[in-house]
């Protein structure tokens, strides 16, 4: 059984997504978000482990692009996107907890349907629709796993076929200084992609990113750092080569971070996860392939919201009614200390330990009220909301 927060209705569709939109040209982009920019939805991704350049100093970008021979020219973004965007779908879903509608980019792998995109563009989904940007047509999409440690998503699309896919490159061949360009949702706008031209101005990049519906938090690492105007919406979408091949997925950006102490402002920064690592992950989840780090099929729901407890453990935000949690007898304000008789230390914890579990386990659960004391319980976990 499936639980949700009272008046919620879980069947009822998103909204029909906005009139297409005319193509922007090199350098413009739809959408201005502020310091940081959330890629979806409570999604926010911070620049971490920044090199100091003192004043005078060449940046790596700048001494690629002195050094890289003159026919490394910018790639021509109408025909990249040209190339790219059949096999591009905006993602559409309905978030459990509120009702709220997220948007995010998707990438077609099969001609029936299978999608590749970001695990936060789904993650709280309780209903996921999905447009091909080619044809303006819609399907409703399952989740047939993800990797939140990866933020990598494999969705199914229902009853599709004939798709247009995208062609993929190899990431481990990528350099920086190399031209790229981003597509994707941008704004959450629906239609014709947005495009971001750009270079690669670092490899191999680390991020803490957080998820605020969650209360949890994963450094990614590997990613392709490019200077290309990523914005919201565009999570799940594409970082395409001069041939138009798929070399990245646009996970996160920020703008006007800083480099080290000296606060040198570096100006906007995106971030991509390697093509070569997200189709592994989509791999193995076709394949049913189940770890500590990849679940398959179904999210386990107990029915709780949890923050960090300053402390130790997850504090229970928000119980719902006649989910699991209630039924052990949790209630706001409560801690959890473990789960599946696993230690929870944080938010993080309780979520990772979640994402081992599958709707219809048998769990213990320990925690102490308010007062301090100690309680445990089972329960049975149920099907809920995207992991």
């Amino acid at each position: 059984m499936t639980y949700y927060p009272p008046n919620y209705d879980p069947w009822a569709p998103p909204p029909p997504p906005p009139p297409r939109r005319r193509r922007r040209g090199p350098g413009k982009v739809l959408g201005v978000l502020g310091l940081v920019v959330l890629v979806a939805l409570g999604f926010v991704a911070w620049d971490l482990g920044r090199t100091s350049l003192s004043p005078g100093r060449t940046s790596p970008l700048e001494r690629a692009l002195r050094d890289q021979p003159s026919g490394n020219q910018a790639p021509d973004a109408g025909a990249v996107t040209d190339k790219v965007e059949p096999g591009l779908v905006d993602v559409y879903s309905t978030l459990g907890y509120s009702g709220q509608q997220a948007a995010g980019t998707g990438m077609v792998l099969t001609a029936d349907g299978k999608v590749l995109t970001n695990n936060h563009v789904v993650a709280g989904a309780t209903s996921i629709r999905v447009t091909d940007v080619d044809t303006g047509r819609a399907y409703r999409a399952e989740v047939l796993g993800y990797s939140r440690s990866r933020d990598v998503a494999l969705l199914q699309l229902q009853n599709a076929s004939g798709l247009g896919t995208i062609t993929t490159g190899d990431s481990s061949q990528v350099s920086v200084g190399d031209p790229v360009v981003g597509l994707g949702n941008a704004g959450g706008d629906g239609g014709a992609p947005s495009v971001a031209p750009g270079r690669v101005t670092a490899l191999n990049q680390s991020i803490t990113a957080t998820d605020e519906s969650a209360g949890s938090s994963e450094q990614l690492t590997g990613l392709i750092q490019v200077d290309a105007n990523i914005q919201s919406g565009d999570s799940g979408g594409a970082l395409a080569d001069s041939e138009g091949r798929v070399i990245g997925m646009n996970t996160a950006a920020s703008t006007g971070y800083q480099f080290g102490r000296n606060g040198r402002t570096a100006g906007v920064s995106g971030f991509a996860i390697p093509i070569n690592d997200a189709l592994t992950l989509a791999q193995r989840i076709e394949a049913r392939t189940g770890s500590d780090t990849i679940h398959i099929g179904p999210s386990a729901f107990i029915g709780v919201s949890v923050s960090d407890a300053g402390g130790s453990g997850a504090l229970v935000q928000q119980v719902v009614g006649g989910g699991p949690a209630d039924d052990a007898g949790l209630a706001a304000g409560d801690v959890i200390s473990t789960l599946d008789g696993r230690p929870v230390t944080s938010a993080t914890d309780l979520t990772a330990v979640m994402d081992t579990l599958h709707p219809g386990d048998r769990v213990g659960i320990t925690w102490l009220d308010q007062s301090g004391q100690q309680h445990s319980s089972s329960t049975t976990v149920a099907e809920g909301p995207v992991g």
